[in-house]
């Protein structure tokens, strides 16, 4: 029977997904150790793996890993919540599922697998070759010399001497640019990250975080007594996309304050571990943090109380 592999590290990641054959599907789990559905998908996983013998090469491939140890991996999934599955053959995701509804997930990895079994049985059939009666061919060779002999448009041109003239048409469209678009997004962000002394781009709210990292992060502000406004970042997929390129961060959360980057949750515990008053200008007291009312905000704004 197949078995789940647990993924450690992004070289693992890398290694195994690098050898599967075009044709295998690959079942990606995400689970995180504080989620208790995730202990369910992982035995929902396990039946299915017992259910396809190891082949070579595999026709399905299961692996684990943890969302919150490996973010750059669950970025590149848009993995906002646990567990999720993610399906995937040949590099290309297929298909994705939130949360651990057991019948969604077998029909779904059945279906994609019955799908890759066509497409291999496809694949070792030989297309029919082309042939033509012999006539037909000679005629056809006859008729190619003799529109060469008499200067044909089929017949080899020199163009050795051809140089390109202002009259001639253009051979591609013009680039067009999207500066304008950029400008406006780049200044909307430049006005979010300043929209509170302590700025949090998060993934869902404080009170509902859609990720581990942001739940920590949340729980640092508030057991420091930061006051600070946030922004939830799945509710916008162009500030999401945008503030990876503008800030040069590819993940969430980030905190900024007044203005500048501070970086994700492991930054933050080193400023922390090398100066526990790093937010002293911005508290209220002990384990009172909370959220602050941010102005000057575009929409949709980075929710306030």
């Amino acid at each position: 029977m197949s078995q789940i592999t647990e993924i450690n590290s992004q070289e693992d990641f890398d290694t195994h997904t690098s050898a599967l054959s075009p044709t295998t599907l690959l079942a990606i789990s995400f689970h995180t150790p504080w989620a208790a559905p995730c202990a369910q998908m992982s035995s929902i996983l396990g039946a299915l793996a017992a259910n396809h013998p190891p082949v070579s090469p595999p026709t399905v491939s299961f692996i684990s890993l943890n969302a919150e140890t490996l973010p750059d991996i669950s970025e590149s999934y848009d993995v906002t919540a646990v567990p999720f599955l993610v399906l995937q053959r040949d590099g290309k995701v297929v298909e994705s599922i939130s949360g651990c509804d057991a019948g969604k997930v077998r029909s779904a990895i059945e279906r994609w697998v019955r799908e890759g079994n066509k497409g291999e049985a496809k694949a070792k059939i030989p297309e029919a070759l082309a042939t033509q009666p012999r006539a037909e061919a000679e005629n056809l060779s006859n008729r190619s010399a003799l529109n060469g002999a008499n200067g044909s448009s089929h017949a080899t041109k020199d163009l050795s001497s051809y140089a390109p003239s202002a009259s001639d048409p253009a051979t591609a469209p013009a680039m067009s640019g999207h500066a304008g678009e950029t400008e406006a997004l780049n200044a909307r962000l430049a006005e979010l990250v300043k929209a509170a002394p302590v700025m949090l781009f998060m993934k869902g709210t404080p009170s509902t975080p859609q990720c581990g990292f942001s739940r920590q992060l949340v729980g640092i502000l508030r057991e420091q007594g930061v006051r600070y406004g946030f922004f939830n970042i799945l509710a916008d997929e162009e500030v999401r996309q945008g503030m990876k390129v503008w800030a040069d961060w590819p993940t969430f959360p980030q905190l900024w304050v007044g203005g500048e980057l501070v970086g994700g949750l492991d930054i933050v515990k080193e400023e922390l571990e090398n100066d526990a008053g790093f937010f002293k200008d911005y508290t209220v007291g002990k384990d009172k943090g909370g959220m602050a009312a941010p102005g000057g905000q575009t929409k949709p704004e980075a929710t306030a109380a």
